[in-house]
């Protein structure tokens, strides 16, 4: 059941009845007609924008509408007033009845209710994290990680069909830094001093990769140049590190569908089938690019290279895809890799960089749209930075790491339900404070206590209702200010899922369970004052079942919110 789109439903045959009368002229648009709550909640419950989009094309004013359309709603027993409101919207007030069967409904679809067909089945692939196999994840990754994780759930819960995928960044220069890394503490474990040279990765978490590689290899690689034992050690390493970025993800809740080797890539012909895709389009070209103003990246060079049109598709410049040496640039791989996503029949794509990457954006917006011809959407979600406090002061770097927080520091602290949980209080590109102290505190503040507390309270008082003898009544009885509106949030929720799924916005819901939970806590403090409103009648069973059927619906919804974050709902708080 949701409730707008139904109320949305029935301004729409009620517009359909006005043109069946003349009211209003023939081949009216109504895609733009919304229903959303007003403003101001003291206007109504509702409001319609339906006679100020239609008023131009019907040529009407747009009061006028308004004032026509009104009647058309009125005459439904689920609307109690239809009311004219400046130059013309129409706001709406519901009956009580209304919100009596939003809980009902709650309580009969359990966490399906707010489950959307928007999606309609259409296939989406979310591609996170993908971080360097070098080492641990970082507390950067962690917000990436969550912050995907719980975009996939949401598109899910939408109605999408979504895959999850890590991209390992196995092709690179990196990954032999990681293997020379790795071979000194291999030399450490057969009993010579490292040679930890700068450049090369300090961390701890490399001592049992070499430690494993003498239990395989004994002594034999010592004093064997490096050229004998690189592809085997890098090989060897890279995946240790995905055992351990694997491990990491799980501490986390995260789980991939699938990952995807950038080696695999080369010496396969999936870069040059890529770039000769782009070539068939006349989007690749030998030329010379202006020099960048300010930093000069990487793959700039001051003199002829192969180049892909990537202007023609909303860049501001063009971009190299093959030095001057013959060599690829790092861009051809990740045009290749998004070809592959292309290939395999995605409706839409989403990539989740660090905000390190924005200037990659546009230009991989343009490859794949290119590589589609416009048919593929993608879009990339930056992940802001994470500044971690603790005790009031910057939290210190992992020894274990060498030189950051790993997700595991974070996860060891708190737990993985308040890191997920407090990893989706701001927006994704907005930077984000994660104070150890704060986000374990038990009160109004912490957002993560504030829900968890309001679930754990309903918990509290269906043990006792089992106790009392209390049985379930589906069919609330809502009489006071305070019930309805709770009953009124629960309504959003089908609405704010689509929203959120819309936008690409999962923080959405973290901010949508605080209302939640902000709500139901106010109706318990006002049972405190008014016993009416207890939800526990002492020796009245049936005005008790009743009375439950409100919180027991919000748990639902709190339930199905925190299963989209990735959050374990508590049925107590210690």
């Amino acid at each position: 059941m949701n409730l707008f789109s139904d109320i949305r439903a029935l301004v729409i045959e009620a517009l359909e009845a006005m043109v069946a009368e003349g009211v209003l002229p023939a081949g009216l648009d109504f895609a733009a007609v919304t229903v959303e709550p007003p403003r101001d909640a003291l206007h109504g419950d509702m409001a319609t924008n339906a006679a100020m989009v239609l008023a131009k094309p019907a040529g009407r004013v747009p009061r006028a509408i308004a004032e026509a359309l009104a009647p058309f709603l009125l005459a439904d027993a689920r609307i109690e007033v239809a009311e004219v409101a400046g130059p013309g919207f129409l706001n709406l007030r519901l009956a009580g009845s209304a919100w009596d069967g939003i809980v009902s409904a709650v309580l009969a679809e359990g966490t399906a209710y707010g489950r959307s067909q928007l999606g309609a089945g259409q296939s989406v692939n979310v591609e996170y994290v993908s971080a360097n196999p070098t080492g641990p994840l970082h507390v950067g990754h962690t917000r990436g990680a969550v912050f995907g994780d719980a975009l996939a759930s949401l598109l899910d819960f939408a109605g999408y069909q979504v895959t999850r995928e890590y991209y390992i960044n196995d092709g690179g220069a990196q990954v032999d830094v990681l293997a020379r890394s790795a071979y000194e503490r291999y030399r450490e474990a057969c009993g010579h001093a490292p040679e930890i040279a700068e450049g090369l990765y300090p961390g701890d978490y490399l001592v049992p990769v070499g430690e494993a590689m003498k239990d395989k290899y004994g002594e034999s690689l010592l004093d064997r140049p490096e050229a004998d034992w690189m592809d085997e050690v890098r090989e060897f390493a890279t995946q240790a590190m995905m055992v351990m970025i694997r491990d990491d993800l799980a501490s986390l809740g995260v789980e991939m569908d699938s990952f995807f080797s950038e080696k695999s890539l080369y010496g396969t012909g999936l870069i040059e089938k890529a770039i000769a895709e782009l070539d068939a389009k006349g989007l690749i070209y030998e030329g010379v690019l202006e020099p960048p103003k300010g930093m000069v990246p990487e793959d700039w060079e001051p003199r002829e290279q192969t180049l892909f049109r990537s202007t023609a598709h909303g860049d501001d410049v063009d971009r190299p895809v093959k030095k001057s040496d013959g060599s690829w640039t790092y861009f051809a791989p990740d045009i290749a890799y998004h070809y592959d996503k292309v290939a395999r029949g995605y409706d839409q794509l989403i990539d989740v960089f660090g905000a390190d990457h924005s200037g990659y954006v546009k230009r991989m917006k343009a490859a794949v749209s290119a590589l589609s011809d416009g048919r593929v959407p993608l879009d990339v979600k930056l992940t802001q930075l994470v500044k971690l406090w603790k005790n009031g002061e910057p939290f210190k770097m992992s020894k274990r790491a060498g030189n950051f927080v790993t997700l595991r520091d974070v996860v060891e602290q708190v737990g993985s339900d308040v890191t997920r949980f407090h990893m989706l209080t701001r927006k994704n590109d907005a930077p984000l404070d994660f104070d150890f102290d704060k986000v374990l505190e038990q009160s109004k503040d912490n957002p993560v206590f504030y829900v968890q507390y309001a679930h754990a309270r309903v918990s509290s008082v269906l043990r006792k209702a089992a106790e009392m003898g209390v049985g379930l009544n589906d069919a609330a009885q809502l009489e006071d200010e305070t019930e309805l509106k709770v009953a009124k949030r629960l309504a959003e929720w089908p609405r704010l899922v689509e929203i959120a799924a819309k936008g690409h916005e999962p923080h959405r819901i973290a901010f949508y369970l605080y209302d939640l939970a902000s709500d139901f806590h106010a109706l318990w403090h006002r049972g405190n004052e008014n016993p009416a409103l207890r939800f526990l009648q002492e020796g009245d069973a049936a005005a008790s079942a009743a009375k439950i059927a409100l919180p027991r619906a919000v748990a639902v919804v709190i339930s199905a919110g925190l299963g989209i974050l990735g959050v374990t709902p508590v049925q107590e708080m210690r």
